[in-house]
């Protein structure tokens, strides 16, 4: 037989208040014992309550008051970090279930901005029809799905590229070769003492590679702010 789920609130019954009184005692003493054992930790518990006349304490006095003596050493910054009471509890509470709808309502969204984008692909729905709001909403996720193709596209050619690199054979090292360095010397000098020669095959102005602008002293191309 399965449990069903019990209502958190307050029983007004006083034979089986005290009856699952003692039951989720019992059950309370035994969690803390294996959290002690299992990770190892200090831990302690102190109970009152009306059926009591003295608190019900774990693992025994002794050890209550070691744990509480730890804990009173330590800095008033570190005793306060984690503690939380009722209502700190039920905030964080709240503010979690609302980031948990929040982000439902986002996916919500999506799918229903992507299903109205496959209508519109498959003709079943005209976009004149569709209010300002949705198009704003099926305009971005277009642009988020053309970015993810542009990624992806990217992503597979990055392989390929690759392989084709490595696919191509290497040139093989030449031998080196000692020719006479004298008619290479003699060459660099003539082209120090006389740069304009070299350039007479194009004409008297040398012809620019973009454009049909003549190279002159007078109107040099890099006579510029870097290059007054």
């Amino acid at each position: 037989m399965t449990r069903k789920k019990v209502k958190l609130a307050y029983i007004e019954n006083d034979s089986a208040r005290k009856a699952t009184y003692k039951k989720r005692k019992r059950g309370l003493m035994k969690k803390i014992s294996e959290l002690s054992i299992l990770c190892g930790i200090e831990a302690c518990a102190i109970i009152f309550s009306p059926y009591d006349s003295q608190p019900e304490l774990w693992p025994s006095p002794i050890g209550v008051q070691r744990v509480l003596s730890q804990f009173k050493r330590m800095p008033e910054m570190e005793q306060s970090k984690k503690m939380v009471n009722q209502e700190t509890f039920l905030r964080q509470r709240i503010a979690k279930a609302n980031e948990q709808l929040k982000k439902l309502r986002k996916d919500n969204r999506e799918k229903e901005i992507t299903r109205l984008m496959f209508q519109c692909l498959t003709a079943t729905k005209e976009l004149h029809g569709i209010n300002m709001h949705d198009l704003n909403d099926l305009g971005w996720l277009v642009d988020q799905n053309l970015k993810e193709i542009a990624t992806r596209i990217e992503s597979l050619k990055k392989p390929s590229m690759e392989l084709q690199l490595r696919s191509q054979p290497q040139p093989q090292p030449q031998p080196p070769s000692q020719p006479s360095t004298q008619p290479q010397t003699a060459a660099w000098l003539m082209e120090l003492e006389s740069p304009q020669d070299q350039m007479r095959f194009v004409g008297d102005d040398m012809l620019l590679p973009f454009g049909d602008q003549t190279y002159n002293y007078d109107n040099a191309m890099w006579s510029n702010a870097f290059f007054p």
